[in-house]
Parts: C-alpha cells; sequence; structure tokens
C-alpha cells in the first residue's frame, strides 16, 4: 500500500526523517532520489520532475526557498489543482 502524504510538507518530514534514522535509505536517496522514491514510497514521479538531494555538512548549508511568485502561464497549469506525486 502507497504511504499517504496530506501535504509536501509531510511528504518532505518523511523522507528527511527516514535519512536520518536509516543510512542505507540514505545513501540510496542520495544516489538516485526518483528510483527510491518511487520503490521505497509506492509513488510514481511524473516525467519532467527533477528531484535533487542535497545533504549538508560541517562547512554546507543548504537552503530550499519557494518558486518566486512571478510564475509563467505553463508554471501555474503545471501547479493548479494537483498533486506532484501519486499512487502506482
Amino acid at each position: 500500500m502507497a504511504q499517504q502524504f496530506q501535504t509536501f510538507e509531510d511528504f518532505n518530514n518523511y523522507v528527511r526523517n527516514k535519512s536520518v534514522e536509516d543510512e542505507e535509505f540514505r545513501s540510496r536517496l542520495l544516489a538516485d532520489p526518483r528510483a527510491v522514491i518511487e520503490a521505497e514510497l509506492d509513488l510514481t514521479v511524473p516525467d519532467g520532475l527533477d528531484i535533487q538531494v542535497h545533504e549538508d555538512t560541517a562547512t554546507t548549508a543548504h537552503f530550499v526557498i519557494p518558486p518566486s511568485a512571478k510564475l509563467g502561464e505553463e508554471d501555474m497549469r503545471a501547479v493548479a489543482g494537483g498533486h506532484w506525486c501519486s499512487p502506482v
């Protein structure tokens, strides 16, 4: 059965927590995030959605900021009313 997430934040928290608790999951996620998300979470990642996973270190921190409020027409259609991933 597919893992259910109500929000992207729920999904993000699940992946972050699992990557802290499970070193093997973390290594595979860093190497091939699309395959790991699809296989481990029984989700289909849409074609055209690029997934990048970055690991903070003692000397490098990553900040994820939301998309610009100035989305183009095509971008608006892509995000309107849908989920970015769906159960298989």
